[in-house]
């Protein structure tokens, strides 16, 4: 059975710019991980960079086979035991769906950007992309579990900080 944590992971949602201008040297080396504990990958939600290798550590008692049939990346890790990891490299942006062959309740989501304006909102609902050149954009609000909704923005030449709220599950935003 879920935790409350895991339950709130799934509220997660990624608020990203539709097209976004793309710097010298937008792919990076980054390794983040999705775990693997109590039968579930956490974060459940995961955004990342084209670019980034993702570690998955078995920190359970049982063994796992973590595989994605998602045409930006497939992939079968095999089974491994507790206490190993495996990695995979993401080269396309795109959505990755996640899931372990062994444990058929288990899922997660990769999201892959070209560009680094995105985030992943926290327990409250709440984001912040950093550093947005100014101009003109549509904002896209992404969760598995909703409909996808969008709003445009606009950053001003001058800079500073825009807020844009939404309400994901309405349709009156």
């Amino acid at each position: 059975m879920p935790e409350p944590r895991d339950v709130v992971d799934w509220r997660r949602s990624v608020v990203y710019l539709e097209t976004a201008p793309r710097g010298a040297f937008e792919e990076r080396e980054a390794r983040v991980r999705i775990d693997q504990r109590r039968e579930t990958f956490v974060p459940h939600v995961l955004a990342i960079t084209v670019g980034a290798t993702v570690d998955f550590p078995n920190n359970d008692e049982t063994y796992h086979n973590v595989f994605s049939l998602s045409k930006t990346r497939s992939f079968d890790l095999g089974r491994y035991a507790a206490g190993q990891s495996k990695s995979v490299r993401f080269d396309r942006p795109g959505i990755v769906r996640v899931f372990c062959d062994i444990h058929s309740h288990m899922s997660a989501f990769i999201l892959v950007f070209s560009h680094r304006f995105f985030a992943v909102t926290d327990d409250q609902g709440r984001y912040r992309i950093d550093e947005v050149p100014p101009g003109t954009y549509t904002v896209v609000v992404w969760n598995g579990r909703l409909p996808q909704t969008s709003k445009p923005v606009t950053i001003p030449p001058e800079g500073g900080t825009v807020t844009l709220d939404f309400v994901l599950g309405r349709s009156d935003q």
